[in-house]
């Protein structure tokens, strides 16, 4: 949550909104983000802390772990719409990549905007996209590369 916290203005920037949710209490979003946060960035978290009482919006979203009482490191790209456009979930010890995160909302906001325009893996702005179509069957290594 730091990372997205340092990258928040970039987030904003797309036209973004961060939401976080944790089953811990209030209380301890106040601590974490009074000193952790704090001295981390040099500023309260800039978005909503929730607090998932008991793991529902957890179970919910399939997130929640019943055995350790906690949501996974879940997040979710949702388009203007309501619709869950992407997904990632990874297990308590492994952190999310907020490089990821805003090159997955480019690419979706790109193709939102771009009808009948798919980004390849590892996409970024400026670099081409496939125009999916039969005749582009077999032959997109003519038209994209990926990277190394």
């Amino acid at each position: 949550m730091s990372s997205i916290a340092v990258r928040y203005q970039e987030l904003k920037d797309l036209n973004t909104e961060v939401l976080a949710a944790s089953v811990d209490t209030v209380f301890s979003h106040k601590v974490w983000d009074e000193t952790e946060l704090s001295k981390m960035i040099g500023e309260p978290v800039p978005f909503p802390l929730l607090w998932d009482k008991g793991g529902k919006m957890g179970q919910l979203y399939g997130v929640y772990d019943p055995d350790l009482g906690l949501n996974l490191r879940g997040r979710f790209i949702i388009d203007p719409d309501g619709v869950i456009q992407a997904i990632e979930v990874l297990n308590a010890p492994v952190g999310r990549n907020v490089n990821e995160l805003i090159r997955q909302i480019q690419a979706f906001q790109y193709v939102r905007d771009h009808a009948g325009e798919a980004c390849p893996a590892g996409w970024t702005p400026g670099k081409p996209t496939l125009k999916p179509a039969p005749s582009l069957a077999g032959k997109v290594w003519e038209v994209w590369k990926p990277e190394n």
